[in-house]
């Protein structure tokens, strides 16, 4: 998970795109970068920290020009210590580009053996977006003859790209000399959607519709699966569908808890998709317990509060905050190292006694990944005074590796793989134990856009949309430390087979 955006303008953009970045802080806070076009030449920051950080007065003023883009940088591929693998990155050939990627391929390392082998192209970091980076620009050298680029050449080449890469991408990239370029993978695992500051104005693409808005751009639409979208430095627009078979397929975990809640993705209101979540995890609720045990419902910050007021509401039971959080401290799903999360929940969190003194308290969570965390909370519930602690996720049991740009690289890190819910709840130290039902969410986020008619939900229920992940889900749990293989196999259409 990063965020991306990339703007064309009449004005300087380093402000802009500096503004956008903050927007999309939640999306990555390892590194982040900027690169700005002038006349033919590019200009780049970039180094590893937090937005405000990595960009002081100094260089801002050596980011110039009227188009550029940006990254916020989340690590899944490469290494989260190199200052190397920060986005954006860089090729001088053909044109010049830069390139700043969110998603992950599932294929890189066949890529970078074909790019040396082949394609003759160096690769000189571990980033998978490198190795997207050449082939794009590998690509683009086949299909530009000897006059300016045509967007037909580019959307030839990006067509070319979609028949090599497999995987989670959704990329925005800069061609020097001719204009910005936006490509989501056909499957649109990951979001990006675009927007202009007027009808015939600025144009700006993003991961998440709040960086448009809170820059003062509209937001048209979303770039379909597969879609290329190309703007020239004049501010225009041409598009074109560049997969043989897109489909949409959005990661379904966007909405659970990485996206924010005031952004609208492919069409669906995170903040509505996560109350309806809250209405039916209230029926699960229902199911396991009488409303009347639970003296208080209290979301634990942030990404579920509106799950835990919905159902709250629907339970008939008092919504208190029960927890302050200190905002100085990052995202814990997001960094990188287990003693490290451990370590910061206490930093990030602190209870207040008198919502929990006495009473049984049902705490809500967005999800539950490694346990760390909820663990943690459970106990500092418990030293707050609660006399019985209950916990309720808004997502079903994560029991599988992601390998779409979400950090759960092994299933030996996931506190519900190869575990019932009483074996997790004895892990959690939890009174009970609450997992929203995998259909029942899918439902609720469909609420919003019934035309889905499926969402990217390994990490749920196993099954990889892009059919092509088999060997390297087995591999993911060889690395997690001799984990017991699921009681399913995926086939190559990313379906789920009964294991014989």
């Amino acid at each position: 998970m990063c965020g991306v955006v990339g703007i064309v303008s009449r004005q300087p953009v380093n402000q802009a795109i500096y503004d956008a970045l903050l927007l999309l802080q939640h999306r990555g806070q390892d590194a982040a970068g900027i690169v700005t076009g002038h006349g033919g030449r590019l200009y780049m920051q970039k180094a590893r920290g937090m937005v405000r950080d990595v960009f002081r007065t100094r260089n801002m003023r050596a980011l110039p020009g009227n188009y550029g883009l940006g990254q916020v940088r989340y690590p899944t591929a490469g290494s989260a210590d190199s200052e190397e693998e920060a986005q954006p990155f860089y090729v001088n050939a053909p044109y010049g580009l830069a390139l700043a990627h969110n998603g992950n391929l599932t294929n890189a390392d066949e890529l970078r053996a074909e790019l040396a082998a082949t394609d003759h192209r160096h690769i000189n970091t571990g980033s998978d977006s490198e190795v997207l980076l050449n082939v794009l620009a590998r690509e683009l050298d086949r299909v530009s003859g000897a006059q300016p680029l045509s967007a037909a050449e580019l959307f030839a080449a990006v067509r070319a790209v979609h028949r090599r890469v497999r995987g989670s991408y959704a990329v925005v990239a800069l061609i020097a000399g001719h204009g910005l370029l936006a490509f989501r993978d056909p499957y649109g695992i990951r979001p990006l959607c675009f927007g202009r500051s007027d009808p015939d104005g600025d144009f700006m693409v993003a991961s998440e519709s709040v960086a448009l808005e809170g820059n003062g751009f509209r937001l048209e639409r979303d770039v379909a699966p597969g879609e290329a979208v190309f703007v020239d430095f004049d501010g225009r627009m041409q598009a074109e569908q560049c997969a043989e078979a897109p489909t949409l397929n959005p990661c379904i975990f966007e909405f659970v808890y990485l996206a924010r809640p005031d952004s609208v993705l492919d069409g669906i209101s995170v903040y509505q998709a996560r109350l309806n979540m809250g209405e039916t995890l209230a029926q699960r609720v229902i199911s396991v317990m009488p409303p009347s045990e639970i003296d208080v419902v209290i979301p634990v910050p942030e990404s579920s509060r509106p799950a835990a007021m919905q159902l709250a509401w629907k339970l008939g039971r008092a919504y208190r905050e029960g927890f302050v959080k200190n905002r100085y401290v990052g995202r814990t799903f997001i960094m990188p190292g287990q003693a490290v999360r451990k370590k910061s929940v206490r930093q990030k969190l602190n209870a207040i006694g008198q919502e929990f003194a006495g009473r049984n308290v049902l705490l809500v969570d967005d999800s539950i990944v490694r346990g760390t965390t909820s663990r943690e909370i459970v106990q500092m519930a418990r030293e707050a005074g609660a006399r019985k602690v209950y916990l309720a996720s808004a997502a079903p049991p994560v029991r599988y590796p992601n390998v779409y740009g979400i950090d759960m690289p092994t299933a030996a890190e996931l506190v519900a793989h190869g575990r019932d819910i009483e074996q997790v709840r004895a892990q959690i130290g939890c009174d009970a134990l609450i997992y929203q039902d995998l259909e029942a969410m899918k439902r609720a986020v469909r609420r919003e856009r019934a035309d889905i008619s499926t969402f990217e939900a390994s990490c749920f229920d196993g099954c990889y949309v892009t059919g092509d992940v088999d060997a390297a889900l087995r591999g993911a749990q060889r690395g997690g430390g001799g984990d017991d293989a699921p009681s399913s196999r995926l086939n190559l259409q990313g379906q789920e087979e009964s294991a014989s």
